[in-house]
């Protein structure tokens, strides 16, 4: 097995202390407006080295935010276990945002709230379509399949952004994980219904 190069490493290593001094030192302030040097000096990273990595502080923040998902929501959103329930899945995401509310709160009101939607739904957007897949997709061709995924993720994207910007202090995920629920579980129904298909394939003769 051939071991990773030392700049490599250092690569990696320089990366990630970046990105987690991004997300303490937004966290800490409330705002994604922290300034390049803030964030180089608590990384113990040089400026130069900054800019090498990542170019600018959005994409820096960026790079954060789609790095913690990945490590902490991914996981559970894609947890397949069978003693693991849809309800299940729903909350430890809600608990994920709710968790470092903070921190995408201050995303989602800055320069950075296109691009964290799209990098977000990017993630999820694979995991809703075999949700999709798997409750219609022998009824359903794959253009529809597509759509559907994406309409369940941009939906359920709107639904927990005005959640973290407005929702009342401590947000409350076993709360809006029933919300959520209730919202999916009318989607789910009608994908599940082979008539509200069969109508809907009408429209598009």
């Amino acid at each position: 097995m051939t071991s990773e190069p030392a700049q490599d490493r250092r690569v990696r290593r320089t990366r990630a202390a970046l990105m987690r001094a991004a997300i303490t030192l937004v966290t800490e302030r409330g705002t994604a407006a922290v300034a390049i040097s803030d964030i180089a000096a608590a990384a113990d990273i040089s400026r130069q080295a900054m800019y090498q990595q990542f170019g600018d502080r959005d994409t820096l923040l960026l790079a954060a935010a789609v790095d913690l998902a990945q490590r902490e929501l991914l996981p559970r959103a894609a947890e397949t276990s069978a003693a693991v329930t849809g309800r299940d899945r729903a909350l430890a995401v809600a608990r994920h945002f709710a968790g470092h509310r903070v921190f995408y709160r201050a995303l989602l009101t800055g320069s950075c709230a296109f691009g964290l939607n799209r990098a977000l739904g990017e993630l999820l957007l694979p995991i809703n379509r075999q949700a999709v897949e798997r409750l219609a997709g022998e009824r359903l061709d794959a253009h529809t399949v597509e759509d559907l995924a994406a309409f369940v993720t941009g939906g359920a994207a709107t639904l927990v952004n005005t959640w973290l910007v407005d929702g009342d202090d401590p947000l409350d995920p076993e709360e809006f994980t029933d919300r959520l629920m209730r919202t999916m579980s009318i989607v789910t129904a009608a994908m599940r219904e082979p008539d509200s298909i069969a109508r809907a394939g009408e429209h598009d003769r």
